[in-house]
């Protein structure tokens, strides 16, 4: 078994909490949908979020929408870079798994799906 990482990453609308709430679950529900990944198997979760959020932590909602009560997880601030995209959620997700690295499917959605088109 390996600990391989997942990358994703979605943007939102608005800087509010219902908005980072929703961004939250549809990111991990993918992640977790599309690498067939179980709670158990997950090492740590590292969240960014862009400059421009500053409502919530993504870290609450995943603890609240898929228990991930014993999950080690952190929220940081992204890198401002200047001309990077803004009002974003980024996501590592690290992992136990017999997967090789070119089975993982990072996630990207919304205005956050041209950051990575070299995965696709």
């Amino acid at each position: 078994m390996y600990q391989r990482g997942i990358r994703g990453a979605i943007t939102v609308e608005n800087n509010s909490k219902e908005d980072i709430k929703q961004a939250t679950i549809e990111l991990l529900s993918e992640i977790i949908e599309k690498n067939s990944v179980q709670k158990e198997d997950i090492s740590f979760v590292i969240f960014t979020l862009t400059k421009d959020l500053t409502a919530d932590f993504p870290a609450k909602y995943a603890r609240e929408n898929f228990d991930f009560k014993y999950v080690p997880m952190m929220c940081y601030n992204e890198a401002d870079i200047e001309g990077a995209i803004k009002m974003c959620i980024r996501v590592l997700v690290v992992f136990n798994t017999d997967k090789k690295q070119n089975e993982i499917k990072h996630i990207y959605l919304k205005n956050a799906v041209n950051l990575r088109q070299d995965l696709k």
